[in-house]
């Protein structure tokens, strides 16, 4: 498996896990604490990096199950500023910009960003595959079905949802390499489109997503289905949070995206301590 990205000019080994810090422009992201204002914006960035961030990812649009729709040109206005600033004031900083729209994406990468987290798998604008072939910067292959809107009624999988992200994957991969592409990393897209049950299927087979020889994200951060679980709300449920990525890393995750990163750091401390990496 190819275990490394690169960044810029800056080859990230992905041998050992990463973190990946939320950092949400958004007025309506579905857990309070990650909403971060253009005020507050560059403390929040310090803080994830002094904590042990590996990457930054800066969305401007919220993904939240029922989320309304985000014009484009709101969307840019929230997301530039915010990667310019951050990039600005930490230039070794990686960031990701968490968007669909390659224009975005286009700009994003123009004012600092270093790699494109697309949630919709290159299936919301037919022109992102050949932006991230023209940029070449790594591309985060997520999983979804319909839009944030829409998703949670599109849950049926035939034979299994491991099974048919698998074919997914396929598909979008083999079409990003004919594009010239090769720094993909791979995401389920827990939550998107997957109900409670569906998503604990996912993290007990997170391991057969690596036939791809991809690197793998998950993240699964306060989501629903913790607090679904436990009936809890998204600020109340970091201990099952952390602990699901400590078990994604074990199953083989490269990266995890999450809100609560010195938490997150500490917990994959002690899993790599279990993780056999081929010499």
């Amino acid at each position: 498996m190819k275990l490394f990205v690169r960044c810029r000019e800056e080859l990230i080994d992905l041998s050992r896990p990463r973190v990946m810090g939320i950092l949400n422009v958004t007025p309506d992201s579905f857990y309070a604490g990650s909403r971060v204002s253009q005020d507050d914006l560059l403390y929040r960035a310090e803080k994830m990096l002094r904590e042990g961030a590996d990457f930054l990812d800066v969305g401007g649009y919220s993904s939240r199950p029922g989320a309304e729709d985000v014009p484009e040109s709101e969307e840019l206005k929230r997301v530039i500023p915010a990667v310019r600033a951050v990039h600005e004031h930490f230039p070794e900083a990686r960031i990701s910009v968490d968007t669909f729209r390659a224009r975005v994406a286009r700009e994003a990468v123009e004012a600092g960003a270093c790699m494109i987290n697309d949630i919709s798998g290159g299936q919301a604008d037919p022109g992102m595959f050949d932006t991230v072939a023209r940029l070449q910067v790594p591309y985060i292959l997520m999983h979804m079905r319909g839009t944030p809107r829409t998703m949670q009624q599109l849950t049926d999988y035939e034979p299994d949802v491991v099974t048919e992200i698998n074919r997914f994957f396929a598909r979008q991969i083999a079409r990003l390499h004919e594009l010239g592409v090769n720094d993909i990393i791979v995401d389920p897209g827990f939550g998107f489109a997957k109900t409670l049950e569906q998503n604990y299927f996912m993290l007990k087979h997170l391991d057969r997503f690596l036939i791809h020889d991809k690197p793998l994200l998950a993240g699964m951060s306060r989501k629903s289905m913790f607090f679904r679980l436990l009936n809890k709300t998204p600020e109340e449920v970091l201990i099952p949070s952390v602990t699901a990525h400590a078990i994604a890393v074990l199953k083989g995750a490269s990266v995890v995206r999450v809100h609560d990163v010195k938490e997150t750091r500490e917990a994959l401390a002690v899993a790599e301590e279990l993780i056999i990496i081929p010499k």
